[in-house]
């Protein structure tokens, strides 16, 4: 019969191979370098508009990773509120009388404790934060219909399980709830102490550790997520966030299960996780490259454009051109989105060609399609 980790006479020494990691390490670190350096480049407003933004995703999607749904404009407007943002997901440009829903306690929970974890991520780790942690993630005591512990270690034993009762499948069984208590004190012992290793390496470590012990009733892939986001706010040394962890594992969900799995029979040698891990670290940070250099285009075509005149309508499909827009623009396109006639529409976008925003694609066709000028990027 196979031994889970926590099985083996060794645990919880944890070991890994430098070498192995070293080079994917060292990429990690050189793109990191390099959004400093991109951030460097952008006005105060627009860090903390995209810090915001950034945040907001990690939230949405460290959620669904779980199979938990929350509602993307109630997170943005927590995060907003919290940060002192206008508001959270708008670029300028944009009209900004959006309606934003009151967010639920559950949303303003996890904004609460993202904003814990990522702006005071020098703090220590205890017992006592991360119960505060478990606390606002359930603030009704319950997970969905289901009454659970909150705010304390799991006093019943954890499986998880796949299949209809009588067939379940066990996929994980996660040490005894006697042993929680101790295993945590050591846990929390070596994130507080192990300073010598590389905060990036021990973010990966720490998630690997937590996601073993199982230490909560529910919500425990949540809560490591979020301790890695502190251990790498630490590694970065700033407050805001730039790169989302939590979105690029929701691209690799499947590979993230799947090394979690085969890890979880390893006699302590973790080298394969933080393989994953630093390649999953690495493409959110090549993701939030390009990402910021999105928005330093943004903000550098609305400083060239900003004495422009224009309606809202035109603002709308400007900044739908400028993130998030697919296919070709037409006027019918432009009237579907803005809801006007097919005039009125022909008439904003000759406007836009008037002003040297928009132009005429070269492509033939049956229908003209038009673009935003784009020497300014």
């Amino acid at each position: 019969m196979r031994k889970y980790i926590y099985q083996y006479d060794s645990w919880p020494r944890l070991t890994w191979n430098d070498r192995a990691l070293a080079v994917t390490l060292g990429e990690v670190r050189l793109k990191q370098g390099r959004i400093v350096g991109q951030l460097a480049a952008m006005g105060f407003h627009l860090r903390q508009q995209t810090a915001a933004d950034v945040l907001s995703d990690d939230i949405v999607h460290s959620a669904a990773i779980e199979g938990e749904r929350l509602d993307s404009n109630q997170v943005r407007s927590s995060v907003a509120r919290r940060l002192g943002v206008e508001t959270a997901g708008i670029t300028r440009g944009q009209d900004s009388r959006l309606q934003q829903s009151s967010p639920s306690r559950e949303v303003n929970g996890m904004v609460d404790i993202m904003l814990d974890a990522t702006r005071d991520y020098c703090a220590p780790v205890t017992a006592e934060r991360l119960f505060a942690w478990h606390g606002a993630m359930f603030p009704t005591g319950r997970s969905g219909l289901h009454a659970i512990k909150v705010a304390g270690w799991r006093d019943s034993e954890m499986q998880i399980v796949s299949g209809s009762h009588g067939h379940e499948h066990v996929h994980y069984e996660a040490p005894p709830a006697k042993q929680v208590p101790n295993e945590m004190r050591q846990f929390l012992r070596w994130v507080n102490e192990a300073d010598d290793l590389d905060l990036v390496i021990k973010s990966g470590v720490a998630h690997f550790w937590f996601v073993v012990i199982h230490p909560f009733d529910d919500g425990n892939g949540r809560l490591a997520r979020a301790l890695s986001e502190l251990l790498l706010a630490r590694s970065d040394g700033s407050l805001d966030r730039y790169y989302s962890l939590s979105t690029q594992i929701m691209r690799e969900q499947a590979e993230y299960y799947e090394i979690l799995k085969q890890e979880q029979y390893s006699s302590g040698d973790i080298t394969a996780w933080l393989r994953w891990y630093l390649d999953c670290l690495k493409h959110a940070l090549t993701d939030s490259a390009a990402r910021l250099n999105d928005v330093a285009w943004r903000a550098r075509f609305w400083d060239q454009n900003e004495d422009a005149d224009l309606n809202a309508r035109q603002r709308k499909v400007i900044n739908l051109l400028l993130s998030s827009f697919d296919g070709r623009l037409t006027t019918a396109k432009w009237a579907k989105l803005t809801k006007v006639s097919h005039d009125t529409a022909l008439r904003d976008i000759k406007d836009l060609m008037k002003k040297n925003i928009l132009e005429q694609e070269e492509a033939g066709g049956r229908s003209v399609s038009y673009r935003l000028i784009t020497n300014q990027k």
